[in-house]
């Protein structure tokens, strides 16, 4: 019994100091309710990817093999596909009809927290499922590596999904799509480099790995210490730029330099 609860704080403890470090930087705390839910939908996203990898393994059998047996190809196909954009995209879905069209998201940090906290209801279950039968180690490592990496898609989402926001209410409808797209691209994209990295036996990729995940908790970090440093609320020509989201209040962005139009 005492180890079982040992190994639920393992799994939990990075989940709550990740969540805490997200609310923590918010200047006007979101609703506990607005984020127990997009905590839960998370979680409940879970359950949503296991049916969706279900069907597309009827589609593409070799989803349903053994990793280690499967080719160059068809391997980038398993991990960009068949790991990385379902279970984003799964993730994107609760964001979005949660949190997206929300009243409460009125500033532009407010996307990240509401991403962020989806990711970690996600991150949550899939901790459990891994930590209770790894034991100590996995939990470390997790807490270290994996629910990190989950968090840090979240924030991705969150800053893509809050520019497509800003660009709509200002009626730039091409900034609004491309945003949209980045929304559950880029994620995709860095879970993908991810998972690949770790898949691959080498040392070579092992090493790129942990640069990778260096180098992106660095953005990451500075990307939330500027998006919460934004306190001006969401609304219609509100001096946003629209290319990185900062509040501009000459003729080019300070961020970006993009002209402001």
């Amino acid at each position: 019994m005492e180890g079982n609860l040992f190994l639920f704080v393992i799994s939990a403890l990075p989940i709550f100091l990740i969540g805490y470090y997200i609310y923590n930087k918010d200047r006007n705390k979101e609703s506990g309710n607005v984020l127990a839910s997009l905590f839960f939908a998370g979680i409940g996203s879970c359950f949503l990817v296991i049916v969706c990898s279900l069907l597309l393994g009827l589609f593409i059998p070799f989803f349903n093999s053994d990793v280690e047996g499967l080719n160059f190809w068809e391997l980038i196909i398993y991990v960009f596909i068949g790991i990385a954009l379902i279970e984003e995209f799964c993730k994107w879905v609760m964001v979005y009809k949660i949190a997206y069209n929300n009243e409460s998201f009125d500033e532009f940090y407010d996307m990240i927290v509401y991403s962020v906290f989806v990711a970690l209801g996600f991150a949550f279950l899939e901790n459990l499922l891994y930590v209770y039968p790894g034991g100590f180690i996995t939990g470390v490592t997790r807490g270290l590596l994996a629910i990190p990496g989950h968090a840090c898609c979240g924030v991705l989402m969150g800053y893509y999904l809050g520019l497509a926001k800003i660009n709509g209410l200002n009626n730039r409808d091409s900034f609004r799509k491309r945003y949209m797209i980045y929304s559950v691209l880029v994620p995709v994209l860095v879970h993908g480099i991810y998972d690949y990295c770790l898949f691959i036996d080498n040392d070579l990729f092992l090493f790129i790995f942990y640069i990778f995940i260096i180098g992106l908790d660095i953005y990451i970090v500075r990307k939330v210490k500027v998006v919460s440093s934004i306190s001006k609320k969401i609304r219609y020509k509100n001096n946003y730029c629209p290319n990185c989201g900062r509040v501009v209040n000459s003729n080019y962005c300070p961020m970006c330099g993009r002209k402001n139009e």
